[in-house]
């Protein structure tokens, strides 16, 4: 990442037109800061454009990934720069769901753009009543089945992604079992 050595980009803030009086006139001064203005354009131009290097719709490409690893976002350079820059801004919401249903269904749609559907509770009971029987056990597996959320051979999954996404979505303390479909299951709309 570098904003260094634009070509002739302008300073905002030129050195020599600050300086005093004295030196307005004298030409070893004004090129002596004129050269300190082209290194320091680049900065005052970042500080004032700060605000569109933190938001990730407008940040530079070469920040994205520094600013993903500021949020816990994951970011492949090898995807598209607009789902990049999407899975950077919904990161903070997709942490909030993480580990449940809604989180692993969303996170499947904006990375590898498959509808999926989760069964199962991965083991989890609990009871109103404190001192209750326990329920019985629950199966302690949860199904996740994905389909292509659209139709055609471009939109094939790829099942080796899915798996890998799966498992480093899922608990660790649940078994996931993954399930990929052609289409949606039986009774499922699009």
């Amino acid at each position: 990442m570098s904003r260094a050595a634009v070509p002739g980009l302008p300073s905002r803030h030129p050195i020599g037109e600050q300086l005093p009086a004295l030196y307005a006139d004298d030409d070893f001064a004004q090129r002596f800061t004129a050269g300190l203005d082209t290194v320091l354009a680049p900065v005052f131009t970042t500080l004032d454009n700060l605000t569109s290097y933190l938001d990730p719709r407008l940040a530079p490409a070469d920040f994205l990934s520094w600013l993903a690893s500021w949020v816990g976002a994951v970011d492949d350079p090898r995807w598209p720069l607009e789902l990049r820059r999407e899975a950077v801004a919904r990161a903070v919401e997709l942490h909030r769901w993480r580990g449940t249903r809604r989180g692993l269904v969303e996170a499947l749609r904006l990375v590898l753009d498959v509808s999926a559907e989760v069964s199962g509770d991965g083991g989890a009971t609990w009871s109103r009543t404190a001192g209750a029987e326990l329920p019985p056990p629950p199966a302690g597996e949860v199904l996740v089945r994905v389909w292509p959320h659209r139709e055609g051979e471009a939109y094939a999954v790829d099942a080796d992604r899915v798996h890998s996404l799966v498992r480093t979505l899922c608990p660790v303390h649940t078994v996931c079992r993954v399930e990929v479909l052609s289409g949606p299951p039986a009774g499922e709309g699009r």
